[in-house]
């Protein structure tokens, strides 16, 4: 029920109804939310089942929400359907006022510390949360107040420091609200409700979301629990805990503690806590409760399990549960380690991981063989090797990751806040908080690179410096940081390449005893998500080195050659000929020239794919991309000119870039256009396949050449130049090669079922067909106006990074199903760089393509997805 109850309050259902000691309480639906975004104004019928729900739970608890003598306190907190973490709002000692501190003192057996510093946290999270006080005024203050007492420990301040600091809260509170802070226990609960509802639509929850992919539609439940207190003393406590290992998946006991504290104060950061080993030296009762209730959670929920709990003077309650976020390599090994332990099939193996998740696997590591000396090393609580200057907030490291640089964010702990600068940053570095920390979950969610914790850093933010031991590193200084061991270094430490990737590229085995138990556990999912695929893929590749490494990187085929970067570097003086040429017998001399170096080309790649598909595009953009720009050749031309130079080459150059000039050649002379118009152009290509086909064959090869024809829009362009390159294809003596078409003009898709007459494959090019799908220039509109579309969500996510099914993918689905209407044998595939995005990827197996076909680097990527999808749409998936 976790579309209704939010993550949070179907997990604490789930943990009551497992017997497990949660406290009492009650959760307020998404649909509430909704229905108060959607009006701005309280739902009908919430405050009675409010009121009915609150008498149920004094109940249970025996104690009266606002009750000066024995008070009953809440915490109002949120809980969306995909965790968010630290994202929305949450507000602790719901109740308190200036009577019942008292009251809660006594309940705490005359404790008056405990109760004064639960009132400074109400009314310092009331204040930032409801009524949008700078949180930092409360936290100077609270500085202020330590300084006094000569410490930088909040334990030192004893119940007459927090009196004193709870006056002052109240004055803030009052002087930016214009209003004294409420004192009615229930106008607390009812405005903590609202503001909770109200973060769903906060700039971090929606910067989150569209991070995420999370829809902005689902809302938010709330969860109003009564509360239990770890700052109750030295037997209470706060922590969080895995089942295992968020970074290395390892089986262990891993999670922070902190004594006599409240959940805040650990996954803020404010104070480093201790191993949650520790624990059982300071309670062993309770922490073998605790390793009792994480092992049956982790067998209910049949995966790793990320927890909240609070011990109350001895007393272990149950805060909350989920499925735990993880760095990629430990999803990798925990599914593998959770098929061994027969709680998952390999199916479900498969689907514990992602594209996405691979791909970061693949990142360079740090190549240590220098011996670089550390600076500081801290808590490695998001693996990777991020390089990158050093910067002090949040706003700066954006600024400077749109300028194209790499940066680090550098902070004592990170807050929701700082969102936008850990998106921007290559890796996040702070110096207090654990595994457990902000940083530490948001990072790992993200697959950023993170070291927390790095306490011998004296991180000084408002002037941009931190200090180790006398070093100083200021803002814009380069630093490396490791997020597997933790360590700092000052400079830049080069890469190396990752393990998987030295796995894919077959230097390192996965399926041997003792292998690396990541490489051991890519290779075991893999095959089976290998086994599992219906799709085939296919790279992207334009010369025999990257086809030779996409072959080891598991293609199966080239879906892709382009043939125009063949005509760059040295071959641009051909192509300049070809484009001068004023005679027939002037461009067939340039055409020869290029000939042998087209058909050399071919030789290299189809001996790298051998026995393999090779779909070879023939020529695509306008030829004006192989010359210089018009305003730089007139420039050279007037100089020479000025100069007396000989400048006839020159101009006859910029006679025929003037000649070819378009207003937008991306729609002009291209394509299947360019080839008709030019005599020879696409008969050369051909011919320099067919020979190259021809000359493997004759060695012993098995060359499976395809051409395709760009930028079709009508069946008798195709028709045309398929009948010339048959006839060039049977005197080459090359054997049988396909004949097909880039479907990338949206006429194309509109008639595939005319075009399949004459293309035994189609294959769609994506990248142009959503640029004219959406009549946008891809090279303009990204930088301009993109970042607008989905800051206002018009868009989730760019429709050149992941396709839009909605427009886009309904031509795909049309040109597919009427296309093999037509001809049924017809082979369908996909080109474009969608080709290896994992969303994609899943739409083009529910259309029923035979391939996808994308870089070589995201070959991998591509098959698990494949795999993913398969085990998605199967039968028994859908039943389940």
């Amino acid at each position: 029920m976790a579309d209704l109850l939010g993550g949070k309050g179907a997990n604490l259902s789930e943990m009551t109804n497992l017997g497990l000691p949660v406290p009492p309480g009650f959760t307020i639906t998404t649909e509430a939310c909704r229905a108060y975004l959607a009006t701005g104004r309280e739902p009908d019928g919430l405050r009675e089942e409010v009121d009915a729900h609150l008498r149920a739970l004094e109940e249970a608890r025996g104690k009266r929400l606002g009750d000066a003598a024995d008070p009953l306190l809440v915490s109002v907190r949120s809980g969306a359907r995909f965790s968010m973490p630290g994202m929305m709002e949450t507000v602790l000692n719901v109740g308190l006022n200036d009577a019942s501190v008292a009251g809660l003192a006594a309940q705490a057996g005359g404790d008056e510390r405990f109760a004064w510093d639960s009132y400074r946290r109400l009314i310092q999270m009331f204040g930032k949360t409801v009524c949008d006080v700078p949180s930092e005024e409360f936290e100077h203050a609270l500085d202020d107040a330590k300084r006094a007492r000569n410490t930088t420990n909040d334990l030192d301040l004893d119940a007459a420091d927090l009196r004193a600091l709870v006056d002052t809260y109240k004055k803030l509170f009052a002087k930016h609200t214009g209003r004294e802070f409420p004192q009615d226990a229930r106008e607390q609960m009812d405005l903590a409700i609202l503001a909770v509802f109200q973060s769903w639509n906060a700039e971090r929850a929606i910067l989150y979301r569209r991070q995420e992919r999370i829809p902005a539609d689902l809302g938010t439940a709330v969860n109003v629990v009564a509360m239990v207190f770890g700052n109750l003393g030295p037997d209470s406590g706060t922590g969080v805990a895995f089942t295992r290992d968020p970074a290395s998946g390892h089986q262990g006991i891993y999670g922070d503690y902190l004594a006599n504290a409240q959940g805040e104060d650990v996954v803020a950061g404010i104070r480093n806590t201790i191993p949650l080993q520790e624990l059982e030296r300071l309670d062993k009762r309770s922490y073998d409760e605790l390793l009792g209730i994480m092992s049956k959670l982790e067998s209910h929920y049949l995966d790793l399990c990320d927890i909240e709990f609070t011990i109350e003077q001895g007393k272990l309650w149950m805060l909350q549960t989920r499925v735990g976020k993880r760095t990629a390599a430990a999803a990798f090994i925990i599914a593998g380690q959770l098929v061994d332990e027969g709680l998952i099939d390999l199916d479900e193996a498969v689907m514990r991981v992602n594209g996405e998740q691979l791909g970061q696997l693949m990142f360079p590591r740090f190549d240590l063989s220098g011996d670089p000396k550390p600076l500081a090393r801290g808590v490695g609580a998001s693996p990777g090797a991020a390089v990158g200057k050093a910067v002090f907030g949040a706003p700066r490291a954006a600024e400077l990751a749109r300028a194209g640089e790499q940066v680090i964010l550098v902070r004592r702990e990170t807050n929701p806040d700082d969102l936008a600068g850990m998106i921007a940053a290559q890796g996040i570095l702070t110096s207090r908080g654990g595994k457990t920390s902000h940083a530490a979950v948001v990072a790992r969610g993200m697959g950023k690179t993170c070291v927390s914790g790095a306490d011998a850093l004296e991180v000084d933010t408002r002037n941009g410096k931190f200090t180790v031991d006398g070093t100083v590193i200021r803002e814009g200084d380069v630093i490396s940081i490791d997020g597997t061991t933790g360590k700092v270094y000052v400079g830049a430490v080069p890469v190396q390449p990752s393990e998987v990737v030295r796995y894919f590229e077959g230097d390192v085995a996965g399926d041997q005893e003792g292998a690396d138990p990541l490489v051991s556990a890519v290779h075991r999912i893999m095959s089976h998500a290998d086994s599992l695929r219906q799709l085939r893929v296919r790279t992207n590749a334009d010369t025999g080195q990257d086809a030779a490494r996409a072959r080891r990187f598991g293609a199966e085929g080239i879906g892709l050659c382009r043939t125009e970067h063949m005509f760059l570097g040295d071959r641009r003086e051909l192509v300049e000929r070809l484009i001068l040429a004023r005679t027939d017998g002037e461009r067939q001399d340039a055409l020869d020239a290029l000939l042998p170096l087209q058909r050399a080309d071919f030789v290299e790649i189809f001996e790298a794919m051998d026995g393999l598909p090779v779909t070879v595009r023939l020529i695509d953009p306008p030829l004006h991309e192989f010359l210089p720009p018009l305003e730089e050749l007139a420039v050279s031309v007037a100089v020479a000119r000025e100069r007396g130079e000989d400048a006839a080459k020159a101009e006859a150059l910029l006679a025929a870039v003037r000649r070819m000039h378009e207003q937008n050649p991306m729609l002009g002379l291209r394509g299947v256009r360019l080839g008709l118009v030019i005599p020879g152009l696409f008969a050369m290509q051909v011919r320099a396949i067919a020979e190259a086909a021809a000359e493997c064959a004759g060695r012993g090869g098995n060359p499976l050449p395809e051409i395709m024809v760009p930028l079709v829009g009508a069946v008798q362009e195709l028709e045309t130049v398929r009948a010339e390159a048959e006839r060039i294809v049977a005197d080459a003596g090359a054997g049988a090669v396909s004949i097909g078409t880039m479907i990338e003009v949206p006429r194309a898709a509109l008639t595939s079922g005319q075009i399949a007459e004459a293309a035994e494959f189609f294959s769609f090019g994506t990248n142009d067909l959503t640029q004219m799908a959406w009549g946008f220039s891809r090279d303009d509109v990204e930088g301009a106006f993109f970042w607008r579309y989905i800051e206002l969500g018009i868009f989730g996510i760019s429709p050149f990074e992941s396709l839009d099914r909605d427009g886009v993918g309904r031509l795909v689905r049309i040109a597919a199903d009427e296309g093999r209407a037509a001809r049924p044998d017809l082979k369908l595939g996909v080109c474009g760089e969608h080709g290896g995005d994992p969303e994609s990827v899943h739409f083009f197996h529910e259309v029923g393509l035979d391939y996808v076909s994308c870089s070589p680097f995201r070959v991998p990527i591509a098959r698990l997805e494949a795999g993913r999808a398969a085990v998605e749409t199967a039968p028994s998936a859908a039943a389940g």
